[in-house]
């Protein structure tokens, strides 16, 4: 797995692809309207992003995110209810955009001395910045069942009702889309975090992915 060679670097990340196609499958737990905890999905091309840079890491992540596209629309129906434009602009937000910024979690490398530390913040970035894809989806094409989700009934009345008494309009789509997607955002990435520290203590790995 050593950094060099053009050749090299496209199998090592065929393989990195595929092993967060098989990580995605992997539900800790999963929301009913799309989203889920995964184990360390991002994980593998986060890695991509460190080893060969970000440049590589993006379109890694976009061919990730086509690969999650597809499975998509054929294992969730991810695209149900969609038509025309929205269906488009779902897929370059939740799926291109999404699995494209994961790659970037190189972007403290050697702007930090500590590989551990760069690694870590440049992944939980990434991992915010696809967090802030799916917020812009969410909004956009899916706040106008915010009204629903805050009334709904495994929603806290107390909570809904609070919510639902102070927002409206674009603001309660916003808090909705925040709310929806925090929901499984946040503990994938803490998890992902936490697993970079793990593998980044085990020398052999930092060696394979620092390069040093």
């Amino acid at each position: 797995m050593k950094q060099t060679g053009t050749a090299q670097k496209v199998v090592v990340s065929g393989v990195f692809i595929a092993l967060a196609t098989v990580l995605s499958l992997v539900v800790i737990f999963k929301l009913p309207y799309g989203g889920s905890i995964t184990l360390l999905s991002m994980l593998p091309v986060m890695i991509l992003g460190y080893m060969y840079g970000i440049k590589w890491g993006i379109l890694c992540g976009l061919v990730y995110g086509i690969v999650q596209a597809m499975l998509g629309a054929s294992m969730s129906s991810a695209f149900a209810g969609l038509t025309g434009f929205n269906v488009v602009l779902m897929a370059i937000l939740d799926y291109l955009v999404a699995f494209a910024v994961l790659g970037t979690a190189g972007m403290f490398k050697g702007k930090i001395k500590n590989d551990t530390v760069a690694f870590s913040l440049g992944a939980a970035v990434a991992g915010l910045l696809r967090l802030l894809a799916h917020f812009t989806s969410g909004f956009i094409l899916w706040g106008s069942y915010a009204e629903w989700f805050f009334g709904a009934e495994n929603m806290n009345n107390e909570f809904g009702n609070y919510i639902l008494s102070n927002f409206s309009g674009t603001s309660l789509a916003m808090l909705y889309s925040a709310i929806y997607n925090g929901s499984y955002m946040i503990p994938e990435i803490i998890i992902t975090v936490i697993g970079i520290v793990v593998i980044m203590n085990v020398k052999p790995l930092r060696k394979e992915i620092t390069g040093k």
